[in-house]
């Protein structure tokens, strides 16, 4: 697998690191079984959903 490329002014030994840093959770573990999750952040209501095609989708 590749790391993503690094954003314009970031060097790639930065975004490597990052990654490496980062927590790992299962998508399976987060909806247990469920099509849609509903995450607050900062006081606002994020929806994190599970297509018919098996993506993921976040919106606000």
């Amino acid at each position: 697998m590749t790391e993503p490329a690094a954003a314009p002014g970031e060097t790639a030994a930065i975004s490597a690191t990052a990654s490496q840093d980062a927590a790992r959770v299962q998508s399976t573990d987060l909806l247990r079984g469920n099509r849609e999750l509903l995450i607050q952040h900062h006081g606002d209501t994020y929806r994190l959903r599970l297509t018919s095609n098996d993506k993921l989708i976040l919106t606000k």
